[in-house]
């Protein structure tokens, strides 16, 4: 009598542990622990984050500084990551439908604006630039795929506050709090800053005037998916005093009509 096969009687076969590469996985521990911290660590910190030894974390971050997945600042001696994972992480934001949606709608307002145009999705640290579309005259400011945007200087960084989530802006604040000077001195200011947030959600954009930068202003608009929640922002950017940053004004008006436009594809897609 012949042998019964592999899962017809004894029920569907146990799928077979793959063979993997221990030492990939442990230099992973130390991706993990980087990347649960949301902040630069010292080695000790790393170490002890990872459950490694720090002799033994030191060699794993020798080889993963030089797959450009992990970098050391000179001047602090502390690790952050490197410009391969930043560019896996931007390929991963690159992917989400709202993205996608709005990269034509981004180039169209560029050219027919003479201005830049910026898109920006969520990412661990803020508001990402993934698609920057320059025009007109070079801005003397340092933008690019990849800049994260100050959640409170920047009208981009505004608008991500009042359409985003509670939970998901905390953790943001928490990482650039640490890192620039966007702490509220005090309970007035953040009563202030709230109070801002709710005019935004009312008319639904928002403007920065020479401010991060002196001579430089925006518009931002959110657009949103079928079920009303924040998919990216999309940010036109210009010189202060050639840029409309009326709220009804021409730059106002068409972004607005991209977003809605952007949006009416995402919930048919959906």
């Amino acid at each position: 009598m012949k042998k019964a096969a592999a899962g017809e009687a004894g029920g569907a076969p146990k799928e077979k542990a793959q063979r993997g590469v221990q030492s990939t996985e442990v230099g992973g521990r130390l991706l993990h622990a980087l990347a649960r911290a949301r902040e630069p660590l010292a080695l000790t910190d790393l170490a002890e984050s990872a459950e490694l030894a720090p002799a033994q974390a030191h060699t794993y971050l020798v080889s993963l500084t030089r797959l450009g997945l992990i970098k050391r600042d000179e001047l602090s001696g502390r690790y952050e990551p490197g410009p391969l994972s930043l560019r896996l992480g931007l390929l991963h934001l690159e992917h989400q439908s709202a993205y996608r949606a709005a990269v034509p709608h981004a180039t169209a307002l560029a050219e027919a604006l003479g201005c830049s145009v910026a898109i920006c999705i969520a990412g661990p640290h803020g508001p990402t630039i993934v698609r920057y579309e320059h025009a007109g005259f070079p801005l003397h400011m340092n933008l690019h795929v990849g800049t994260v945007m100050s959640l409170t200087k920047t009208a981009t960084g505004r608008v991500f506050c009042a359409f985003l989530p509670a939970e998901r802006v905390q953790a943001m604040w928490a990482t650039q709090a640490t890192r620039t000077l966007d702490a509220f001195a005090s309970a007035d200011e953040r009563d202030a800053f709230e109070a801002t947030l709710a005019a935004i959600r009312k008319r639904g954009i928002e403007r920065a005037v020479d401010t991060p930068s002196p001579g430089i202003s925006s518009l931002s608009v959110p657009v949103l998916d079928a079920h009303g929640e924040l998919g990216a922002a999309l940010t036109v950017i210009g010189s202060s005093g050639a840029i409309d940053v009326g709220f009804n004004g021409a730059v106002a008006r068409a972004l607005r009509a991209a977003s809605e436009a952007i949006g009416r594809e995402l919930a048919a897609a959906s």
